[in-house]
């Protein structure tokens, strides 16, 4: 097991993409979820929600003790940073605990106009080393969600000399671009995944040389196995993808990662055979 300083135990962030999905990783033990608006969402076509949900969602999780994180992870058109300016001060106003951007132009907006609310830089912006931590760092992001590509070894030594928060993604479908730079459905289609539509031309069925496949299709993530080393390493969330699935899929894996977060080595193992 990889070890440092850090020995805190991180939090498990669900997806969610519904108010089943939100009442269910409440209800399974996640410590905080992460949820889009109707705008400047990466995930367009989940149900999502408007400010007044938003507003009484946050008051439901901060009785319980939880976070929201609102995804405001989009590439930003000129035309719509009106709206977005907007948008992020109903949010200051509601208390969010955090947004996570994509677009440095809504970083800016934040931290001079509503350093209220705390920025969390998304994994599109494929932050993969210690410098991109630090610069992220110095112009006042909280926390960062690493590339998806990283390694272990890697992970624990940008922790061990960064007092920034880092998050991962451990579970859950993974695109076949690098951290979701991905260029692919717009290409085809004409629904770019940076503006939130993707239509995900990789699960499709191709064909090459005679034979067919899902060659873009990568397995999806697992890391329960992983949870001890993680942990060494510094980690400070365990990010669930999901925001498209059901609340049933949600509930059962934020039951799993809870009670392999929580559990002693034997608890752990009767978590893996289950």
């Amino acid at each position: 097991m990889i070890t440092d300083k850090k020995m805190n135990i991180p939090v498990v962030l669900a997806p969610c993409g519904s108010l089943e999905a939100f009442f269910a990783a409440m209800e399974s033990g996640a410590d905080a979820v992460y949820a889009g608006l109707r705008e400047f969402s990466a995930r367009a076509r989940a149900k999502n929600f408007t400010l007044g949900q938003m507003g009484k969602m946050l008051a439901y999780a901060h009785q319980r003790g939880r976070k929201i994180y609102i995804t405001l992870n989009t590439l930003v058109k000129e035309q719509e940073l009106p709206q977005l300016v907007e948008t992020l001060a109903e949010l200051a106003k509601l208390r969010v605990d955090g947004v996570i951007v994509q677009d440095m132009a809504v970083a800016r907006l934040v931290r001079n106009h509503f350093p209220s609310i705390p920025l969390h830089a998304s994994t599109q912006m494929t932050i993969h080393n210690l410098p991109g931590v630090k610069l992220l760092e110095a112009y006042g992001f909280e926390r960062v969600v690493l590339a998806r590509e990283l390694q272990l070894a890697d992970i624990a030594a940008i922790a061990s000399q960064t007092s920034a928060e880092l998050e991962i993604f451990v579970h859950g479908a993974l695109c076949f671009c690098v951290s979701g730079q991905c260029h692919f459905s717009s290409l085809l289609g004409g629904h770019s995944g940076n503006r939130g539509r993707c239509a995900q031309p990789c699960r499709r069925l191709y064909s090459h040389r005679g034979k067919e496949g899902y060659y873009f299709s990568p397995n999806d993530l697992s890391a329960l196995e992983l949870i001890p080393e993680l942990i060494g390493a510094g980690v400070t969330s365990l990010k669930i993808e999901g925001r498209m699935k059901s609340a049933d899929y949600v509930a059962k894996v934020v039951k799993a990662y809870r009670l392999m977060v929580d559990g002693d080595a034997a608890g752990r193992k009767e978590t893996l055979k289950a």
